[in-house]
């Protein structure tokens, strides 16, 4: 046994550029875990940057100077930064707080349609079984309304915060346009000069992780904007909110849409009730979904690398649980990587010809 394992060492792991790829590796991950919280404006910046350099690059293909390339797109970065701050986060955070004062009363609408259950159904529903639902439900409500409290005291940390990722964010984020080339280079020269395999994963992962990066944030701006503008013309209340949770929704496959599908239909019901206004409302919702899965994905990922449903659910759930946020958003690409650094792994079939002849001759 200890042949066989020693032998499946050599085969595998004497490459020096496997050793040099998994030392990078390990040393990323352990940035991340160890030093994460605090280099999170750089990250951010990285990947904002990252997300504008095709901008930058079609400009230069046209014949504009790489500083006035630069100027131009980091000038729409500060328009649309501005826009969020000012116009979109204040309105969405407005109906978040409304939506939280009215939560009460919708759960006394709730409490009163679900009473009626074990009057019309008394062999599926009992009122014991509705009680605990309703007292469930507003243990939940007030544990979110302590979080709430709780956030309005940590309020001046927040918006320290926020005032330095405002500040520092926009001010790496031109750095990076500006020198990243350079840096690249320089990080680069530290490498060792045979680097074949290193290259393959970079080559296979640059425009695939770029397309999909690119193509996701494009995919929540158009889902979130054609969803608040068909629930603002149909009139729903926290049509803003919702279209900002649509919108994100797009980050989880298959996931986020049937998790938003609850808050839409909870809304549309308490304000309209049975009526064609919560159908209506359920149709437009549906037919954005649709047009989502069906036109706006094939068009942005058509180059993407196809991936097994199990194993995006899997990355999802691995890479959310550890990086939260960024995790899933970048679950996908992350996988991408794994499965690039497989497919350029040093391959041997010395060591199953050797163990036996169990493989493919």
């Amino acid at each position: 046994m200890r042949k066989i394992f020693s032998k499946w060492i050599d085969n595998y792991f004497s490459n020096e550029e496997v050793m040099l790829l998994l030392v990078l590796l390990a040393g990323a991950l352990g940035v991340i875990l160890y030093l994460g919280q605090a280099l999170t404006p750089v990250f951010t910046s990285i990947i904002l940057a990252f997300l504008m350099q095709g901008m930058i690059v079609w400009l230069k293909e046209h014949n504009v100077p790489h500083l006035v390339s630069v100027l131009l797109v980091f000038t729409l970065f500060i328009s649309v930064l501005l826009s969020l701050l000012l116009f979109i986060m204040p309105l969405a955070w407005k109906q978040s707080v409304n939506l939280f004062n009215e939560l009460p009363g919708m759960v006394s609408q709730a409490k009163q349609v679900l009473l009626l259950l074990p009057q019309q159904y008394p062999d599926i529903f009992s009122e014991q079984q509705i009680t605990q639902i309703i007292d469930l439900a507003t243990s939940e409500l007030r544990k979110l309304g302590q979080m709430v409290v709780t956030y309005s005291l940590n309020s001046i940390t927040g918006l320290v915060a926020l005032l330095i990722y405002v500040v520092l964010v926009p001010i790496l984020v031109f750095f990076f346009l500006k020198d990243g080339s350079s840096l690249v280079r320089w990080w680069v020269s530290f490498l060792p000069q045979k680097k074949e395999m290193l290259t393959q994963v970079w080559t296979e992962m640059d425009q695939q992780i770029a397309n999909y990066v690119r193509g996701k944030v494009i995919e929540i701006a158009i889902v979130g904007s054609v969803t608040y503008v068909a629930f603002a013309f149909l009139g729903i209340d926290y049509a803003a909110l919702l279209g900002i949770m649509v919108g994100l929704s797009v980050l989880i496959p298959y996931i986020g849409a049937a998790l938003v599908t609850l808050p839409v239909a909870l809304i549309g019901f308490f304000q309209w009730g049975w009526t064609n206004e919560f159908w209506y409302l359920m149709l437009a919702y549906g037919i954005i979904q649709a047009l989502d899965g069906n036109v706006l994905v094939p068009l942005l990922f058509s180059e993407a690398v196809n991936l097994h449903p199990v194993s995006i659910i899997i990355a999802v759930l691995v890479f959310g649980s550890v990086w939260g946020f960024w995790g899933v958003f970048f679950a996908i690409p992350l996988a991408t990587l794994i499965k690039a650094i497989l497919n350029a792994w040093p391959k041997s079939h010395s060591f199953i010809q050797d163990g036996g002849g169990a493989g493919p001759g």
